[in-house]
C-alpha cells in the first residue's frame, strides 16, 4: 500500500496565458455593446471587472480551464456534484491494482492532517500524535488485503472494488468554464467545506488568483 498527497495540475491551457484569455473574453463581451473599437492595452481587465461587478458573468463562460486532480474517491464524489463541467476519472471497474503498472498495490490518500505521506515511515510517536491514524492505517490495509483476495478468488476488478476504501486515490480531470470555476471555488474553499476538499482546491484558487486576478481575486 502506498500513500500519496493530494495535488492538482493544469492540463489545458498549459501554460495559462492570461493575456490571451482576457482578450478573448473582452472580444466576446464587447460584442454585446458593439464597442470593439475600444479594445486597447489594459482595457480587458477593466471591462471584465465591470462585468463581474454587474453580475454579467455569462461572458466568462466563453473560456474554460481543464484541471487534473489527484484526491480520494470520497472527495471526487463531491467534485462531480458540479454538473456544469465535464469529467474523466480513473475507473475502478477496469483498473486492476494487482498489476505491475500499479506496482501490485493500492494507493490511498490520508484523510488526517499530517506532514507524512508514507505510513511505512511513521514511528510510534507519529501515530500517537495523530489520533485515529493507526485505526485508519489498519482499515485501509485490511481493504487492500480483501481486494487482492477477491481477485485471487477469480472476481473481476469491478466486483472486487466493492471492498476498496473511500481513501483510495483517484485521478479526475475536470473541464469547466471560468464562470463555473468561480462557483466551484467559492463553495469548495469556504470554511464549512470538507477539510480535504479545502486542502485540495485552496492551492488551485491561489494559483488562479495569481494568473487571472481580475477573475478570481474576489473569492
Amino acid at each position: 500500500m502506498k500513500v500519496v498527497p493530494q495535488s492538482f495540475e493544469i492540463v489545458s491551457p498549459n501554460p495559462i496565458i492570461p493575456s490571451e484569455i482576457m482578450l478573448n473574453l473582452e472580444r466576446v463581451a464587447r460584442t454585446c455593446y458593439k464597442s470593439e473599437d475600444k479594445i486597447a492595452p489594459q482595457s480587458a481587465d477593466l471591462l471584465i471587472k465591470q462585468i463581474i461587478d454587474r453580475g454579467h458573468e455569462a461572458m466568462l463562460e466563453h473560456s474554460s480551464i481543464t484541471v487534473k486532480f489527484i484526491t480520494d474517491r470520497g472527495v471526487s464524489h463531491e467534485i462531480v456534484r458540479h454538473r456544469l463541467a465535464s469529467y474523466a476519472q480513473e475507473s475502478t471497474r477496469y483498473c486492476n491494482y494487482s498489476k505491475d503498472k500499479f506496482f501490485n498495490e493500492i494507493t490511498v490518500i490520508c484523510p488526517i492532517d499530517t506532514n507524512c505521506n508514507n505510513p511505512h515511515h511513521f514511528d510510534f510517536a507519529d501515530l500517537a500524535r495523530y489520533p485515529g491514524l493507526l485505526t485508519w492505517l489498519e482499515s485501509v490495509k485490511q481493504s487492500e488485503k480483501a481486494y487482492f483476495k477477491m481477485l485471487e478468488e477469480g472476481h473481476s476488478p469491478q466486483i472486487a472494488r466493492s471492498v476498496l476504501p473511500n481513501s483510495l486515490k483517484t485521478e479526475i480531470v475536470m473541464t469547466a468554464n471560468l464562470r463555473e470555476w468561480r462557483h466551484f471555488l467559492k463553495l469548495r474553499t469556504a470554511e464549512n467545506a470538507h477539510p480535504q476538499m479545502r486542502a485540495l482546491v485552496l492551492p488551485l484558487l491561489r494559483y488562479l488568483q495569481a494568473e487571472l486576478p481580475t477573475i478570481f481575486e474576489d473569492i
